[in-house]
């Protein structure tokens, strides 16, 4: 098989919850060694975040959550007491051996327990150093605990999310925890470029709010063009028209005419020939001007036909739709069947011997992805890290432990 691009890159992982464990789960796909640093007895927060929890042989609830599994394949775990001085001094010998530490702890958390950036970056001076937060090293907000549902709020997406009219909806998953993980995880590649030009570590800081700012995109965008501030608009879109959400006779399904091509060319599979031939309509800005009437008019004609046979008739004719899926109709789709987006990964507690999991959506032609860890257990691995990476042997593992280091 064919090397990983980030074989040799090792990463001290200190994150827990999702936006550090994506990215370091991202990392880890690609062939980075990432060392999950859990509190023992405790480990990662998310692993009471449930039910739903694995099952093991009798059917019973084990310690591993859905919510856990999620955001932690391809790690290694080991418990390591960073409250003690013992601990500390052996988390110091594994970073003597990372290229980078990825930390989700409070503003100067870390600095308390001598393993802030500042007090690493003279005796590491190759290490990149990244910081999730909920609202960055800087500013009035810095020393306070991050959320997403806080991060979607303060960052607007909430006020353009959901039906005009009713209370302001999130998102439904950690949308903006997500998108930090992937940013964290894009800048350490850059940082570790930079690494193997120069020599040089440098400290990376990702926050919740500004990555829930920035991918405002179009609707920041238009807001800071025209001054004028954004609305909820349901499934409708500020831009394009028609592209929402409608009612068939079965169901709903999705248009998207990006263009007026599209629309003309649901016109002709409605056989809605006056909306096709109403100038009112001609161009996406009128339509947009004209959103309201034009909007008032499609559903007869959308209410002819069933949702499969809407997407077969404007698939035929290239008009973008789609069915509005369920999660089980979503896994049951034969196109992300074909993708492989569902992975069976062998666990030593699950009693059907695997979890199910959500793939690495990318796919590298010349470095596929591996999956070569199921989410740790607690603890898993420490014996095997601290063997095979510092080269401590039974008697050696086993006094580290009585000492209460691990």
């Amino acid at each position: 098989m064919s090397a990983l691009p980030l074989d040799g890159v090792r990463i001290f992982d200190l994150t827990r919850i999702l936006a550090g464990p994506t990215a370091t789960q991202l990392l880890g796909d690609l062939g980075a060694d990432v060392i999950k640093i859990e509190r023992p007895g405790q480990g990662d927060d998310t692993r009471k975040w449930g039910p739903p929890y694995v099952k093991g042989p009798d059917g019973e609830d084990t310690t591993e959550s859905a919510y856990y599994l999620c955001a932690n394949r391809s790690k290694r775990s080991i418990t390591i007491d960073l409250a003690s001085a013992d601990g500390i001094a052996l988390a110091k010998r594994l970073l003597a051996e990372c290229d980078v530490l990825v930390e989700n702890f409070k503003v100067g958390s870390l600095a308390k327990l001598g393993l802030g950036y500042d007090q690493l970056k003279e005796e590491f001076p190759g290490l990149v150093y990244c910081s999730v937060t909920g609202f960055g090293q800087t500013g009035p907000y810095a020393e306070r605990a991050g959320y997403d549902f806080l991060a979607q709020g303060m960052g607007g997406i909430m006020s353009v999310t959901g039906t005009p009219g009713v209370e302001p909806v999130k998102v439904g998953v950690g949308i903006a925890d997500v998108m930090t993980g992937m940013y964290a995880a894009t800048n350490i590649l850059a940082a570790l470029r930079h690494r193997d030009r120069t020599g040089e570590g440098q400290h990376i800081d990702v926050c919740l709010l500004d990555t829930q700012v920035a991918w405002l995109v179009n609707e920041g965008t238009n807001y800071l063009v025209s001054g004028e501030v954004p609305k909820p608009m349901g499934n409708e879109h500020p831009n394009i028209v028609p592209y929402k959400v409608f009612p068939t006779a079965d169901g709903h399904v999705i248009l998207a005419c990006g263009n007026d091509r599209q629309f003309q060319g649901w016109c002709d599979v409605a056989g809605a020939h006056e909306l096709k031939n109403n100038p009112d309509y001609a161009t996406n800005p009128l339509r947009l001007k004209n959103r309201v009437a034009l909007y008032a008019a499609m559903p007869d004609y959308m209410m002819t036909k069933t949702t499969d046979e809407w997407v077969a008739a404007l698939e035929a004719a290239k008009v973008p739709c789609g069915p509005v899926n369920t999660i089980d109709r979503a896994f049951a789709d034969p196109q992300v069947q074909a993708r492989g987006m569902r992975i069976d990964l062998p666990h030593p507690l699950a009693g059907e011997g695997t979890v199910p999991l959500i793939a690495n959506p990318v796919k590298l032609s010349g470095t596929p992805v591996r999956y070569r860890y199921a989410p740790p257990t607690l603890g898993q691995h420490t014996d095997e890290v601290l063997a095979e990476i510092l080269g401590l042997s039974a008697e050696e593992i086993a006094a580290e432990r009585d000492k209460g280091a691990v």
